[in-house]
């Protein structure tokens, strides 16, 4: 197989969670553009409508689910949705998480009630993700990618809970891909800082000069804040027969910082 065919997703059906807006709906339109159909998942119905329509003018076909991913019930739902309407389930990107109030915090700071919502959105969804999608690829194998952060890695001065949260993806991601094993490949994408409508809100940007202020901070060896379609690119590879012997591993799009 020539290498850019190695990229192809023809014939395969997506899942990704997150989807309304920001990296979640670059990722899908990136395994759209790719050759996937692609259900899209997320709480705001107008969001996953819109992006939606954007899929199918792309010529693949789309479904958005309504989807609350902290519920199993919710996540199961989804990934039976995109068999029975899609035909079969291939791919399955567990992209939504977060702050779950949009509030950095301290360890010590953190109520205890912030704490269990911050691990129940980012690492409890992935888990239930990845078992509902599972269900769905014991036979016919697949890849599930999960999105996890630069904050995994290293300690955080402020944003302890998340980064823990996404450190914890990226061993549970290495655990999944050893009980799947050898159908199902199980690997994470970690972004660093991309200034979506989020990474804006959590950090406090409401202007060029500030995120200007801010990227001399970072001190990013590659000179910018990533883009949305950086961390599409990353997981159209995760997704694609380019990556077949690859998994249980996090790949750090990050800019080299």
């Amino acid at each position: 197989m020539a290498i850019l065919d190695q990229f192809k997703l023809d014939g395969t059906v997506a899942v990704v969670t997150g989807a309304g807006k920001g990296i979640g709906r670059a990722i899908a339109l990136g395994l759209a553009e790719a050759g996937a159909d692609v259900a899209v998942a997320a709480r705001s119905a107008d969001d996953l409508e819109k992006v939606a329509a954007e899929i199918r003018a792309l010529g693949r076909r789309a479904i958005a689910v309504p989807t609350d991913v902290t519920s199993r019930i919710a996540l199961e739902n989804l990934a039976s949705r995109a068999v029975e309407e899609l035909g079969r389930l291939s791919i399955w990107v567990s992209n939504a998480g977060g702050l779950p109030d949009g509030t950095p915090r301290y360890l010590t700071r953190t109520p205890e009630e912030s704490w269990d919502a911050q691990i129940e959105l980012n690492l409890k969804s992935v888990w239930m993700g990845a078992v509902a999608a599972a269900k769905h690829m014991a036979d016919d194998g697949g890849a599930i990618i999960n999105i996890s952060s630069r904050a995994a890695m290293g300690g955080q001065v402020k944003n302890g809970p998340y980064g823990a949260s996404k450190a914890a993806v990226n061993s549970l991601t290495a655990s999944l891909s050893l009980e799947l094993a050898p159908k199902i490949r199980v690997n994470a994408v970690a972004p660093g800082p991309i200034p979506t409508e989020n990474f804006d809100e959590s950090m406090g940007i409401d202007s060029d000069e500030k995120r200007e202020s801010l990227l001399k901070q970072f001190q990013i060896p590659l000179a910018r804040f990533g883009r949305e379609e950086d961390i599409a690119a990353a997981v159209v590879y995760m997704a694609s027969p380019a990556s077949s012997w690859v998994t249980g591993q996090c790949l750090y799009v990050t800019g080299g910082k």
